[in-house]
């Protein structure tokens, strides 16, 4: 092996803004491309400056974690062992069909297939493998099915971009039409008549702002707009009611919504507003019968309730209560049958299934006996029927998918998560902890250890964090962590504020200028496990991407002696620079999440105080590892690169730096299922050697 040698210092070219009198100065701004736009459909637009650095810093990264190639293997091997490679879904019915999908054994991408529910008879509607052929990088986002069977329209993104092109294919010949239609989100919704479909489609910011109204066998330089959103603030998606009879626009940001809809039945009726939009009032709407369901935070419902309003005159001068508010259960989405209200919720922590007749309002949960777990909720293709389905899993337990009769409350299970190379959830402690933080609040934190793990404060430990955007971090199975927890490791969730694991109170407390509440949840969470003997201080491995990597980033400026080593995945870390820059695809609608700082000089001083880039000082710090992709959309590329740079310039320590681009994807990282374990490999094989 060669000499290990530091990559090349990025050059200092300095940037100078002043914003509300105050004056900030960017050395290291010359690592965005100017032409990123460009760069999100074409890699090799890249400038040849900035591609040569970064292949010089992953050059550096390879050299550095040379000597774990082995383990990286071990770990691969490992994890895929416990993947069925000719693993199915279970077999979705909708009228004469059973909807399912495959892999098969050395597979990377799913088979999409349909089962004829009288003969069993089985056909192929698209062979992922076959499609990604020749490609780098291949990432299928949607298939749907038209409501007459007879066509399956399917998006794929083929850069890492985000931006999905769409094909509709004859299911009887296996032939896509000449119908194709680019630059959309990867999403559509059917008209009831199988011949139009509807679409959103994203401008050169990466915006989602209009939706079409696409004709089958016509060019798509003829399909009618139809909506057009006006505020750069607001993204814009479609879905359709469970009843089958209305489309809906949704128009959104962070905190406010607007519905529109469209009767299925006819798709070229303009869209009619339900409700217009008020600042920081949410709204989601499902269907039954004569009547509308509608999901709301209205009347200072912070946890939401549900509300009805008759489908003739849907506004909301017409809603009335169904489900009160009550403070503490959040009741995060819900699903309209003929017969029956499901709603999924949350409280203490913990989701929970509750049922309700329509008939006679007569409701009941779903009970589940563990400490701590994840459920997942499948509405299905069919509205006329007693039966959902719905996955379980806990930390130590594989996943479980249930059918559920709503009538008999019998539980069908259909499937059990297979693991091949063997698992006994024996073998293994899931706990719930509560670790207090600095303000006398109760953080939840989610552990998983072998039952022989020593717990007198030498096992090392991974705390894995997100913490944004109201997002909960499920207690469910997975079978990444088993590689680092049967080495010895406590393997931690930090269900931080930020997220809504204790209802939308908790998401509040985790933004705008409380944000620093997200990141002292976190340290809090590491010193609980210090104090209870799980692990000891110097001994951490923290985990956590995209504005979970802002996280990684602030508390290595804030507590760097809490931890050995920091695995920041697409890293949120220059929050000032992203967030002043309205040019870039998420910057409008982040401001309800962070703050506005082009227009207020306290959002601009709040954000300034924590954001990772801009913070980094002359200290030692532990190792760190950032990995970004090249066609990001979502946190481009140059964040993780000037991040590293400033803590090259910076830091007083020699630990491990590394920075890792992914040049041929974006956000997700690799889209193939076991391209991906190779990356987690790379990552736990830095967490085992930064742990020693």
């Amino acid at each position: 092996m060669t000499k290990n040698l530091l990559p090349p210092r990025a050059e200092k070219r300095p940037v100078t803004a002043t914003h509300h009198g105050i004056t900030k100065t960017d050395d290291y701004d010359w690592l965005r491309a100017g032409n990123w736009q460009e760069v999100m459909h074409d890699p090799s637009a890249l400038p040849a400056d900035i591609r040569a650095y970064l292949e010089a810093e992953n050059a550096y990264t390879e050299e550095q974690m040379a000597d774990t190639d082995a383990l990286q293997e071990q770990l691969f091997k490992e994890m895929k062992g416990r993947i069925k490679e000719d693993d199915s879904s279970v077999p979705a019915p909708d009228g004469p069909y059973d909807y399912a999908s495959r892999f098969v054994e050395g597979g990377q991408y799913p088979i999409a297939y349909r089962i004829v529910r009288d003969t069993g008879e089985e056909a192929v509607l698209l062979d992922g493998n076959r499609e990604a052929e020749g490609v780098d990088y291949f990432r299928l986002a949607a298939l749907s099915h038209s409501p007459d069977h007879a066509f399956m329209a399917w998006s794929v993104d083929d850069k890492g971009s985000e931006y999905f092109t769409i094909r509709i294919r004859d299911i009887e010949t296996g032939q896509d039409l000449d119908d194709v239609i680019e630059r959309t989100t990867g999403g559509m919704v059917w008209s009831a008549d199988s011949q139009t479909l509807f679409y959103t489609w994203q401008d050169d910011n990466h915006r989602p702002c209009k939706v079409y109204r696409h004709r089958l066998g016509t060019a798509s330089s003829e399909d009618v707009l139809i909506y057009e959103e006006q505020d750069p603030g607001f993204f814009v998606g479609l879905g359709k009611t469970q009843s089958g009879a209305y489309i809906m626009i949704d128009c959104h940001d962070h905190d406010t919504s607007e519905v529109h809809l469209i009767p299925a039945d006819k798709p070229d009726t303009a869209p009619v507003l339900m409700a217009e939009r008020v600042r920081e009032q949410e709204y989601a709407v499902d269907h039954a019968g004569d009547t509308f369901f509608i999901l709301t935070n209205r009347d200072g419902a912070e946890d939401f309730k549900l509300m009805t309003a008759p489908a003739e005159a849907p506004g909301r001068e017409n809603w009335q209560d169904l489900v009160p508010h009550q403070s503490g259960c959040l009741i995060l989405s819900h699903c309209s049958y003929r017969n029956h209200l499901v709603r999924l919720e949350r409280q203490d922590g913990l989701p929970r299934i509750v049922i309700r007749r329509l008939s006679d309002g007569e409701e009941h949960a779903v009970s589940f006996d563990e400490e701590a777990y994840g459920l997942g909720m499948s509405s299905g293709y069919e509205f006329d029927t007693t039966s959902f389905r719905f996955t379980y899993s806990s930390m130590t337990t594989p996943a479980q998918t249930f059918d559920y009769d709503m009538e008999s409350r019998a539980r069908v299970l259909r499937k059990q998560q297979e693991i091949p190379s063997g698992h006994n959830p024996d073998d293994y402690v899931t706990r719930r902890l509560m670790a207090p933080s600095h303000d006398g609040e109760l953080v939840p934190v989610t552990l998983l250890y072998r039952k022989d793990t020593k717990l007198d404060g030498t096992a090392p430990c991974l705390l894995y964090g997100y913490g944004s955007y109201g997002i909960a971090i499920p207690a469910g199975f997975s079978i990444t962590p088993l590689s680092l927890v049967d080495r010895g490791f406590v393997y931690a969730i930090a269900h931080i504020r930020g997220g809504k694991e204790k209802g939308f109170r908790w998401y509040l407390d985790g933004r705008k200028d409380r944000k620093i509440n997200t990141f002292l949840d976190f340290i809090a969470a590491g010193d609980h496990l210090v104090s209870e003997g799980f692990t000891s201080r110097g001994r951490i491995v923290a985990e956590g991407g995209s504005a979970g990597g802002m996280l990684m980033g602030a508390v290595a400026n804030m507590r760097p002696d809490l931890f050995s080593g920091i695995l920041a995945l697409v890293p949120f870390v220059d929050v000032l620079n992203t967030i002043l820059d309205d040019t870039l695809p998420l910057t409008p609608p982040e401001w309800p999440e962070w703050g506005n700082p082009i227009t207020s000089p306290d959002d601009y001083r709040y954000i300034a105080s924590y954001s990772p880039y801009d913070q980094v000082s002359a200290q030692d710090y532990p190792a760190i590892f950032a990995i970004g992709g090249l066609t990001d959309p979502r946190v481009t590329y140059w964040e993780p690169a000037k991040w590293v740079a400033r803590l090259r310039d910076t830091r007083t320590d020699d630990n491990l730096l590394l920075l890792k681009i992914n040049m041929g994807s974006g956000h997700g990282g690799a889209s193939g299922r076991f391209d991906r374990l190779k990356e987690t490999a790379l990552e736990y094989a830095f967490a085992l050697k930064v742990s020693g």
